[in-house]
């Protein structure tokens, strides 16, 4: 899948990430990258970006790298687990984080997502986010 197709799949619906402001900007077969403004959206009281938002930002581009890795039409990836390390506070202009596999596996998936000022380049943030694959129901099966 391609960045425009991408950018297409995550705009079908109003979501976490259009209220803060997150983009899509690069999706290759080693990583997929995004990024966040730092401005009142993301801000925690005292001016700086929001640890939360930062994680929601690692989260986003996790499970989007993660079901990109995946039949769609027959499996979906789940959140297990999150942990994020905050190295750097940031005030303004934009965060941009890369997200990376560490593990594909059948049943799980794991990522690593730094986080970095985009002007400065200095490390604001590392996650690590443990994705569960599972499979969908199949067309015309009942759920309980």
């Amino acid at each position: 899948m391609n960045l425009e197709e991408v950018k297409s799949w995550t705009a079908s619906r109003p979501t976490l990430a259009d209220a803060l402001g997150m983009e899509i900007t690069a999706v290759t077969d080693e990583y997929l990258e995004g990024r966040m403004p730092v401005d009142g959206r993301t801000h925690q009281p005292m001016g700086l970006l929001h640890g939360g938002a930062s994680v929601a930002l690692a989260e986003t581009l996790g499970s989007i790298a993660a079901a990109l890795r995946v039949d769609r039409t027959k499996q979906a990836c789940v959140g297990l687990e999150i942990n994020a390390n905050h190295l750097k506070g940031v005030r303004d202009g934009w965060v941009r984080g890369r997200a990376t596999p560490v593990h594909i596996g059948r049943s799980t998936q794991v990522w690593e997502i730094r986080i970095s000022h985009e002007e400065t380049g200095a490390l604001v943030c590392i996650s690590r986010i443990t994705m569960a694959v599972i499979d969908l129901p199949a067309a015309g099966s009942k759920t309980v």
